[in-house]
């Protein structure tokens, strides 16, 4: 099994979260829980988008690479953007 498309799409999801923060810092969870969440959200945003046959998950072309990091990227973005809108909801109501 080849990790690097993995690796690849983590890295990607957290910076996709950190941009996210900086683009929405109503929602930013600061750094390190806009990158943690990136994490999150770019493995799950690539294994979604690999499963649906949209993402080649196992290539190392071009093509392959090109959508490890979209689908990391995508992701992680909104994942980080979820979690600080309910989080913004939530601490506005008290």
């Amino acid at each position: 099994m080849e990790y690097l498309p993995l690796i690849i799409q983590l890295l990607s999801g957290a910076a996709g979260g950190n941009l996210s923060g900086k683009l929405m810092p109503k929602f930013s969870m600061g750094t390190l829980g806009n990158s943690l969440l990136g994490i999150l959200g770019g493995g799950i945003g690539g294994q979604l988008l690999g499963s649906l046959g949209m993402a080649t998950s196992g290539g190392m072309d071009l093509m392959g690479i090109i959508g490890s990091i979209a689908g990391g990227g995508v992701g992680g973005g909104v994942l980080m953007a979820i979690i600080g809108l309910i989080r913004s909801l939530l601490t506005n109501k008290s």
